[in-house]
């Protein structure tokens, strides 16, 4: 019975978000607009957290600046949301318009040349709309690290959406077995890494200065680039203009297994610092980054050759 709701569930989420995406984009942007006026305006979403991130973030800035940070975001908040929804029924034609990308030149020789490439990307832009990148790196297969989601029918919903463009979805548990086996193929590679999201406290071994923040980081993406030998790439998103976003390929470092530990996560951080300064509002300030702090795992964690544990005495802390 509760297979069968959840298939209902997904049929009608499925139909819904394909008849909205057949909406021209001015419609969908009176539709933000209006979705502006009730979560920034009346509900406030998550303004708690958004504007504790701001105000820690950016301690330099006036209230009165904050405040323009925060409705900037409430508006590429809601911008992004239909234009994710869009991205089911975009031509290939209108996504190349809208998303476009630079730097692919030295991209593009690098895979000719039979490495793979790592790109590092933030919650910053449009991510969803980056799998237009198969449209510009023709030959390469292009592939994001993805944690699926419990329901396995709007998993197959995102999915499709995310792989229409021909960018394969990997489960993050799976990542470096089919990241070696497509290597052994001969097949050079395009991975994406969405890297600064808050790792759980039994993945935390790193910390980082980000945005004034000691910031607990993911370093999981780093071991599979050193493991395999991808060149290192950061993409560098700005919007420039409503619907319009471009994403700069950045060279870091072709050579990466020889790198000591922690320095790609580190150049990372300093890369995307850069970017969320340059346009503070189009970086996902909704998310409760910074709620796991050093004293908090010190007190309750150990690291013991290479893995996290409870302290003993401790309970377990989410």
């Amino acid at each position: 019975m509760k297979k069968a709701l959840y298939r209902l569930l997904y049929l009608f989420a499925y139909g819904f978000w394909y008849v909205v995406s057949l909406l021209p984009f001015w419609v969908l942007y009176l539709i933000s607009d209006a979705l502006y006026l009730v979560a920034g305006r009346l509900v406030r979403y998550r303004h708690r957290v958004i504007w504790n991130n701001l105000k820690s973030s950016f301690p330099e800035k006036s209230e009165q600046e904050l405040l323009v940070i925060e409705r900037g975001f409430y508006h590429w908040f809601c911008d992004y949301l239909v234009e994710t929804i869009k991205l089911m029924t975009m031509s290939r034609r209108q996504l190349m318009k809208r998303m476009t990308f630079t730097g692919m030149e030295e991209f593009n020789q690098i895979l000719s040349e039979g490495q793979s490439v790592a790109v590092y990307l933030g919650h910053l832009g449009n991510w969803e709309w980056i799998t237009a990148l198969p449209y510009w790196a023709p030959g390469s297969l292009c592939c994001q690290l993805y944690h699926p989601l419990e329901n396995e029918y709007f998993d197959r919903l995102f999915k499709f959406v995310r792989e229409r463009q021909g960018a394969l979805c990997i489960p993050m548990q799976e990542s470096l077995r089919k990241i070696i086996r497509f290597s052994r193929e001969g097949r050079p590679l395009v991975v994406g890494y969405i890297s600064d999201q808050t790792p759980f406290w039994w993945n935390i071994h790193h910390w980082v200065d980000f945005l004034h923040h000691d910031t607990p980081v993911l370093t999981g993406a780093e071991r599979i680039v050193r493991h395999t030998g991808q060149a290192f790439v950061y993409g560098d998103v700005t919007r420039v203009g409503r619907g319009h976003y471009n994403c700069e390929m950045r060279v870091i470092h072709r050579e990466t297994r020889g790198l000591p530990d922690y320095e790609i996560t580190d150049l990372y951080f300093k890369e995307l610092e850069k970017s969320v300064r340059r346009q503070p509002e189009i970086y996902l300030w909704s998310h409760n980054r910074w709620k796991r702090t050093r004293e908090r795992f010190d007190e309750y964690f150990e690291e013991v050759d290479g893995k996290v544990h409870l302290r003993e005495g401790k309970e377990m802390i989410f």
